[in-house]
């Protein structure tokens, strides 16, 4: 009888729902994942099972995706070539470089703010001169390397004026910009000069421009 309370009608187990592995998401979010946690807690806490709790996987899949911290690490340094070209466009906005001046004016000022936004980088460049370690070392390398390759392919036939050594002059100019963010970042402030406003950055970039100026013409 259909309404036979003994009767059982047979239920149809629900097939699992299959899981749709997407390798290229995962090792984005293990790297992304790998990239924050650098940037907040540094190396001290920078591990395989910190980074696969971040990133909400398998440790298994750091291993089989990045062959371990070390490869993470790598993973990250390659990373920071795109940094470069994400960061400092090649696209001039429609400025003219006609001269050297030019190129080392707009490569300062785009540098200063790329340094400002990104925490992860800014670490870098406080550890390159407070931690002599190979995970340092590797990162700083290829931090400068892509910001080299910009510069090459930017300057074209571009020169600076004679008897200026630019080697010598941008790496203090470099210099002065990372000191200047990181002072800014701990302090808000410089050897006295206000890093807190939108107006005390402008100030910043404007002896930028002078002091690049004052040097290339």
């Amino acid at each position: 009888m259909l309404n036979d309370p003994m009767v059982l009608t047979p239920i149809v187990a629900a097939e699992p729902e299959k899981r749709i592995r997407d390798r290229s998401a995962t090792e984005k979010a293990i790297l992304n994942a790998a990239k924050a946690l650098l940037a907040e807690e540094g190396f001290q806490n920078f591990g395989i099972n910190a980074v696969a709790r971040r990133a909400g996987c398998d440790k298994q899949l750091i291993y089989r995706y990045y062959g371990g911290l070390n490869g993470l690490v790598e993973a990250i340094g390659a990373d920071l070539g795109t940094w470069v070209k994400d960061r400092i466009p090649e696209d001039t906005g429609g400025m003219f470089l006609l001269t050297y001046g030019d190129l080392m004016e707009r490569l300062s000022l785009l540098f200063l703010e790329a340094l400002r936004d990104d925490p992860l980088v800014l670490r870098i460049v406080a550890w390159e001169v407070s931690e002599n370690t190979e995970q340092v070392r590797r990162l700083s390398e290829a931090r400068s390397k892509a910001l080299g390759l910009w510069l090459e392919r930017m300057r074209g036939s571009l020169t600076p004026p004679k008897g200026v050594d630019a080697i010598a002059v941008n790496a203090i100019l470099f210099a002065a910009i990372q000191h200047i963010v990181l002072s800014a970042s701990a302090a808000e402030q410089c050897a006295g000069l206000a890093l807190k406003t939108a107006k005390d950055w402008e100030k910043a970039a404007t002896a930028l421009k002078r002091i690049v100026r004052g040097v290339y013409g």
